[in-house]
C-alpha cells in the first residue's frame, strides 16, 4: 500500500524540494500540490490522502485555519520558514514541524514519524503481516527499507552510524541521539554513548556487558541503572 501525499505550499521552491524527495521514496504517492488552501480544502471533499505537506504562511486561507477546519484530518505535517507557530500547531496534534529550507535527514525522521504512526492506527485485519520499518539513506540516491525486527545494534562512529541487521550492516549519516528517538523505546535502549541495542536480539548479559550476535557490549557507567531496570530486573 502506498502512502498518498498532498503538498500545499505557495512557495515554489519549497514544493519542488518536497517533490523531490518524494520521489525517491518508493512507498510513496504524490496525489496533488496546490500553491493555496482552498483549492486543497476542495480537493479533500472528494479525495483521500494519508499525508499533508501544509506551509502555515498562505493567503485567503491559512495553515492554522485550514487544519481548524477539517472534521478528520489526515496526518499533517508543517513546512515554514517560521519557528514561532510551532506550539500553537503542535496544539493542533499535527505530527512534525519542518522548518524551512528542509534537510533531507529532518524530512526523512518526518517522513519515518508517518510510517510508525500509520502501522500503529491500522486495524489487524489490514495491516496483515505488516512489520514496522523505517527508511535509512545509504548513498546519495538510494534509500533502503529496514525492517526494525532485523536490527541488531545501532554503533556511532562520529559523525555516522553503522546498523548492524540481521541482513547486513549500513553506514547513514545521523546522530546516535536522533536514530535511537525514531526507534520504539518499548523494544530499543541505548547502553552506551555509542551503542543502541534491540531488548529482543540479546543473547546474554553478563556483568556490566550484553552480547549480541556473538560480538559483546559494554554498558556505560551513566546507562547501567535504565539498563538493569528495563533488562535485567524484567527478566524471568
Amino acid at each position: 500500500m502506498k502512502i498518498k501525499c498532498l503538498i500545499i505550499d505557495d512557495e515554489p521552491l519549497a514544493v519542488n524540494v518536497i517533490k523531490n524527495y518524494l520521489q525517491k521514496i518508493e512507498d510513496i504517492e504524490l496525489s496533488n500540490t496546490f500553491n493555496n488552501a482552498i483549492d486543497g480544502l476542495n480537493y479533500l471533499k472528494h479525495h483521500k490522502v494519508d499525508v499533508i505537506f501544509l506551509d502555515i504562511n498562505m493567503p485567503v486561507l491559512d495553515g492554522m485555519n485550514f487544519i481548524k477546519s477539517l472534521k478528520e484530518p489526515p496526518l499533517i505535517i508543517i513546512t515554514s520558514a517560521y519557528t514561532e507557530y510551532a506550539i500553537e500547531t503542535y496544539e493542533l496534534d499535527v505530527l512534525d514541524y519542518l522548518v524551512k529550507p528542509i534537510e533531507f535527514p529532518r524530512f526523512m525522521n518526518a517522513l519515518n514519524k508517518v510510517y510508525r504512526r500509520m502501522n500503529i492506527n491500522q486495524p489487524a485485519s489490514e495491516t496483515g503481516k505488516s512489520r514496522p520499518y523505517l527508511f535509512i539513506k545509504i548513498d546519495k540516491k538510494k534509500m533502503k527499507k529496514v525492517f526494525l525486527d532485523e536490527i541488531l545494534v545501532v554503533e556511532s562512529l562520529k559523525d555516522y552510524l553503522k546498523i548492524n541487521t540481521t541482513n547486513g550492516r549500513f553506514m547513514i549519516h545521523s546522530t546516535l541521539s536522533d536514530f535511537t528517538n525514531l526507534l520504539p523505546s518499548t523494544d530499543f535502549i541505548r547502553i552506551h554513548r555509542s551503542y543502541t541495542i534491540s531488548i529482543n536480539k540479546i543473547d546474554a548479559v553478563e556483568g556490566n556487558s550484553i552480547e549480541i550476535d556473538g560480538m559483546r557490549y559494554v554498558i556505560g557507567r551513566s546507562y547501567i541503572d535504565e539498563v538493569k531496570d528495563k533488562i535485567l530486573n524484567s527478566s524471568i
